[in-house]
C-alpha cells in the first residue's frame, strides 16, 4: 500500500517553532516507552499484546512498531482515568484485569487455548463475539463484554496508537499546534510546515514537500502576511 504522506517525519518538527518545550518533553517520554509491562502480570500482558495486534495490526517489524500494549499498561500503572465511566463498568484497572482474564477464559472455552495462542482468524472471531456482546460467564463478573470492548478496548488501544509520532506520520498529523499554530485556514490550503498528501501521479512532489515540512526556522517568519496570501 503506497504511503499517503511519503517522506513525512513529524519528528523533524522537534526543534522548530512548531513545538514548545512542554510538547518536546511529552513526546520524548512517549518515544522512550519500553515494550514491557510495569503493571500487568505476564499472562495478562501476553493477552493484551495479542489484543492490541488484533485491534491495530501493524506491518512494521516488532521493534519498529508503536508499543501500544506498553502504552496501555502505563496508563494502568499510573491509574490515569478518563474522569468519567459507564456505571456498568468497574474502575479502569479492575475493568482491564477482569476483561483480559475473561477474554482468556472465553478463548479457552471456545478454542482450547489462551487468547494469545489462537490463530488470527480465531482471535478475530472472538473479538467479534466480544463486540457483539456474546461473551459471558462468571469471569466477566457481570461486566458486559460489548461495553468493555467499546469503552476500554477500542478507546484505550486506539487512543494509545494515535498519540504516537509513528501514527502521526501515517496520517500526516503535525502534533500539538503550539506555539506556531496554523495560518492558511482555507479549504485545500497547506502551511509549509504541514504534511503534503500524495495524489496519483504527484508522489514525488509530495515527498519533496514533506522532506521540508518542518518549515522556517525563525519564529518571526511564521506569520509573514505577504507569504500567507
Amino acid at each position: 500500500m503506497p504511503e499517503r504522506y511519503p517522506g513525512y517525519d513529524v519528528m523533524a518538527k522537534r526543534d522548530t517553532p512548531s513545538w514548545n518545550d512542554a510538547t518536546r518533553r511529552v513526546i520524548d517520554a512517549r518515544l522512550a516507552i519500553v515494550d514491557a509491562p510495569k503493571f500487568l502480570d505476564q499472562q495478562a500482558w501476553r493477552t493484551l499484546r495479542a489484543l492490541c495486534d488484533g485491534i491495530v495490526p501493524q506491518r512494521a517489524p516488532r521493534n519498529a512498531q508503536v508499543p501500544i500494549a506498553a502504552m496501555v499498561d502505563r496508563k494502568l500503572a499510573k491509574d490515569h482515568r478518563d474522569g468519567y465511566r459507564d456505571a456498568r463498568l468497574p474502575s479502569l484497572r479492575e475493568a482491564w484485569r477482569r476483561g483480559l482474564a475473561a477474554l482468556d477464559a472465553s478463548a479457552q472455552a471456545r478454542a482450547g487455548d489462551p487468547f494469545h495462542l489462537l490463530t488470527a482468524a480465531a482471535r478475530d472471531a472472538l473479538l467479534k463475539a466480544m463486540h457483539d456482546g456474546e461473551l459471558d460467564g462468571p469471569e466477566w463478573g457481570g461486566m458486559p463484554s460489548a461495553l468493555f470492548f467499546r469503552e476500554r478496548v477500542t478507546h484505550d488501544i486506539l487512543a494509545a496508537y494515535y498519540s504516537h509520532p509513528t501514527a502521526w506520520n501515517e496520517i500526516g498529523f503535525g502534533g500539538p499546534a503550539a506555539p506556531r499554530g496554523y495560518v492558511r485556514m482555507y479549504f485545500n490550503r497547506r502551511d509549509p510546515w504541514e504534511a503534503a498528501e500524495a495524489k496519483a501521479g504527484s508522489e514525488d512532489h509530495a515527498q519533496r514537500a514533506n522532506q521540508g515540512a518542518e518549515g522556517p526556522k525563525k519564529p518571526e517568519e511564521d506569520f509573514d502576511a505577504d507569504k500567507c496570501r
